[in-house]
């Protein structure tokens, strides 16, 4: 496992080192917060409880998203490209020789891009959003540790989601089209534009069953104190469910992979 924590914390350290992409990416997050502030409020005026939020808590969950776009790559940014560029160039064969677990070594890497992401790009979008609107903030102390937890579990779904984009390359001629479908659905069904409460009917429940519900409309509820009790333990447990679902579908892909790189290199 040092070997994985290794990797861990180079993967922070490496993403802390893009000093001027990280300011750039809060300023972006910032600037985008404000445009989806008042667009909220403007709605909300005409719309009050939209999908059983109040204003003060449809703020909350604007800020929250800009937080966590670049923690849980709600629109990608993360290790998919390089592990892509490796399979396209073949790099990757050697990478599935190595004596460490292909899975293992770039979901380590990825948490530790994640939670440099968390604190540089999310931290000071979420402060501005508080100190310049009236927005929901825990009640309960115990609230924070909670949401964080959900965050975590909200990160390793999406590795799992990107996972499986990045290795689908090996059986499409180009990447870009399953990449880019997967960043229109995480954008979508994430609740980044809309929260997923308000979708309508059918479209509503199948939303709130996708695994991208994981990456801010569960940890937006669980931070705004919607998902309490039994409601949070659910909570959890929809993250944790996707989470095994999507890392088993990768170790099973990547075996595929696996067995064709041998066979071509044979």
């Amino acid at each position: 496992m040092r070997l994985y924590w290794a990797v861990l914390t180079g993967g922070f350290r490496r993403h802390a080192t893009y000093r001027v992409a990280t300011a750039a990416g809060v300023f972006t997050n910032t600037v985008f917060g404000f445009i989806l502030a008042f667009t909220y409020m403007a709605l909300w005026d005409e719309r009050p409880r939209l999908g059983g939020y109040d204003l003060a808590e449809a703020l909350a969950f604007v800020w929250l998203g800009q937080a966590l776009l670049a923690a849980t790559s709600l629109m990608g940014g993360g290790f998919e490209d390089e592990l892509i560029e490796r399979v396209k160039t073949g790099d990757i064969a050697v990478d599935l020789y190595r004596p460490a677990d292909l899975q293992m070594w770039w979901f380590s890497a990825n948490l530790g891009r994640a939670a440099f992401q968390l604190l540089g790009r999310g931290v000071v979008p979420m402060a501005v959003g508080a100190l310049a609107f009236d927005i929901a903030l825990p009640g309960n102390p115990l609230t924070w540790p909670a949401f964080l937890l959900a965050v975590l579990l909200g990160v390793v779904v999406s590795f799992g989601v990107w996972y499986l984009v990045a290795l689908s390359v090996f059986w499409v001629l180009d990447g870009a089209g399953v990449v880019q479908a997967a960043w229109l659905s995480g954008m979508f069904f994430s609740g980044m534009l809309l929260p997923l409460t308000v979708f309508p009917g059918a479209l509503g429940e199948v939303a709130r069953m996708l695994p991208w519900a994981s990456m801010l409309q569960v940890p937006a509820d669980v931070f705004l104190e919607k998902r309490t009790g039994w409601g949070l333990l659910e909570a959890y447990g929809f993250q944790a469910g996707w989470a095994v679902v999507l890392l088993a579908a990768g170790r099973a892909l990547q075996a595929a992979a696996t067995r064709r790189v041998v066979v071509q290199g044979g």
